[in-house]
């Protein structure tokens, strides 16, 4: 891949979703992100209302598991617009989508895409890494009809692991060009996120940001 570091950083969403973490730590993210560049940070529903300008303020629903009702993680979506967010990246039921359930999926992003209007980006985390190669594929082709703009690897807090590049190849191939493909979990290294970036990702969700970045 032939990037340079500011490329990069513009496919980036600086991401904090530690539980533990602070406004404080929020406040240096957004520091930290305008310094590298970065094109979001994204940060937990509870952390808003924050003041990011210059950087796209992207939020978390049904994090990270995906259990939540419907209609519970369209109302945490439809807070997070209200109170600034401009992107939401929402977990869907995986469960429903190891058992092939696609209609629920479909139910399920649909719920959320309502909730949040057209104007708001809608990431859906399908975790991967938990899904079947078939379930990978179906259950994008349910975002795309769901309305979703991206489809994302992962939460990065699931144990089966987090983006692989065989999963962003199959994830783009499907999309086809369409929807985004956000890789997210794990991505650590700069060759990590090359390689995730020339198997099809058009957005990265990074925590160690920098450290990336210093590779270039």
């Amino acid at each position: 891949m032939s990037l340079t570091r500011a490329e990069l950083a513009r496919m980036v969403d600086h991401t904090l979703l530690k539980p533990e973490a602070t406004r404080a730590d929020v406040e240096a993210l957004i520091v930290e992100g305008r310094a590298l560049g970065v094109l979001a940070v994204c940060v937990s529903p509870s952390m808003l209302p924050i003041h990011a300008e210059g950087l796209v303020t992207a939020v978390v629903a049904g994090f990270p598991s995906g259990k939540h009702h419907s209609l519970v993680k369209g109302a945490e979506a439809r807070l997070a617009v209200d109170q600034g967010a401009r992107e939401i990246d929402m977990v869907i039921d995986i469960g429903a989508a190891v058992e092939g359930d696609y209609n629920a999926v479909l139910a399920d992003i649909l719920t959320v895409r309502e909730a949040i209007g057209p104007s708001a980006i809608l990431k859906v985390i399908i975790e991967s890494a938990a899904l079947s190669e078939e379930a990978i594929v179906e259950t994008c082709v349910a975002a795309e009809r769901a309305g979703a703009n991206f489809v994302k690897t992962s939460t990065g807090f699931h144990p089966a692991g987090g983006a692989s590049v065989e999963a962003v190849k199959l994830m783009a191939a499907t999309v086809g060009g369409r929807l985004g493909v956000k890789a997210s979990g794990g991505i650590r290294t700069t060759e990590a996120a090359l390689a995730m970036v020339e198997a099809g990702a058009t957005r990265l969700g990074l925590s160690g940001t920098r450290a990336v970045l210093d590779g270039l």
